[in-house]
């Protein structure tokens, strides 16, 4: 395994043709960083379950560098698609299309659709640019750690969740903090209207103010798997508990308005909701790492990306009952 920290083009290169002869490569993305494949290469892509521990009836999702690449892997776009794609790509959105008969059931977890997305972090776009000149038609990246476990937003947290498990040609590509701390919106876009399937940093009123109100017009819940819908994923080792009084010893991840009780770590004190997002992934990996056995979150009230982090808390707190 080689890691390249604050890469050059040539390196950028080297990377995108490790990807073409079968290795995996994790990088940065504005969200978190993905452990990424060929994903037309069914070799290479079981190779991401295998590190990652992840069931294979779990979709991927397929990352291209612009929305000219979609046709390739879906057999329609809807209008509203269209839209959301030219305003918000690149960027932290994952659109399920229905996919193309090119796409292999092995990305799609044997589902009829398949998940798109084209992020705005520069070093992955790079990537995906060099790898598409090669002749490579996407990426599939799902975060680049233990399945169900803490997403990675350094390369220091991906090595210390999967290095050991990657070969010497795979590659770890270091481009720093990612600039959001959360995983993507994803919108089904198989029917007539979209459907948010995962909240992220692309909100509903986001949406609503470019498609029009659409909340009540989504169809109910049709089946369709995506990544992070499991009741239990996100999840650090020590226990996560949301909103109650935090004891000593306790972590404690909370708005920097909130005081922190005597004898209790600290883990964050983020000023704003943006701040909440980036630290919230290093905050309960830092708990782990000082063993502490509780973490008390007291989550940021709202709507937007604070529902989106709370989406987060609640499934990383599923088994802590």
């Amino acid at each position: 395994m080689e890691i390249i920290s604050n890469p050059t083009q040539v390196e950028i290169k080297k990377a995108a043709q490790a990807l073409m002869d079968g290795h995996l490569v994790a990088f940065p993305t504005e969200t978190v960083y993905g452990l990424g494949a060929d994903a037309t290469n069914r070799k290479a892509v079981s190779r991401i379950y295998s590190v990652k521990g992840r069931p294979t009836t779990h979709p991927l999702i397929v990352h291209v560098s612009s929305i000219n690449q979609v046709n390739t892997w879906t057999s329609h776009i809807p209008n509203y698609a269209i839209k959301l794609a030219k305003e918000f790509w690149p960027g932290p959105m994952t659109l399920i299309l229905k996919r193309s008969h090119l796409v292999g059931e092995f990305i799609t977890g044997g589902q009829d659709s398949v998940g798109i997305r084209v992020p705005s972090d520069p070093i992955a776009l790079m990537l995906l640019t060099e790898f598409e000149k090669l002749g490579g038609s996407g990426i599939a990246a799902p975060s680049a750690n233990k399945f169900a476990a803490v997403s990675p937003t350094s390369a220091d947290a991906v090595v210390e969740e999967i290095s050991f498990k990657l070969k010497n040609k795979d590659i770890i590509i270091d481009g720093g903090s990612c600039s959001i701390g959360i995983e993507s919106t994803i919108i089904e876009c198989t029917g007539p209207y979209p459907r948010v399937l995962r909240p992220g940093s692309i909100t509903l009123e986001l949406m609503e103010n470019l498609l029009g109100t659409i909340e009540e017009k989504a169809p109910l819940n049709t089946g369709i798997r995506a990544s992070g819908m499991l009741e239990i994923h996100y999840a650090p080792k020590a226990k996560l508990f949301i909103g109650e009084m935090a004891q000593p010893k306790d972590g404690l991840l909370a708005l920097s308005s909130y005081p922190t009780p005597e004898g209790v770590i600290r883990l964050a004190s983020p000023n704003n909701l943006e701040e909440f997002a980036r630290d919230l992934y290093k905050s309960l990996r830092f708990a782990d790492q000082l063993n502490l056995t509780r973490i008390v979150v007291i989550p940021p009230p709202g709507d937007g990306i604070a529902l989106a982090i709370r989406d987060r808390l609640i499934k990383a707190s599923a088994g802590s009952k």
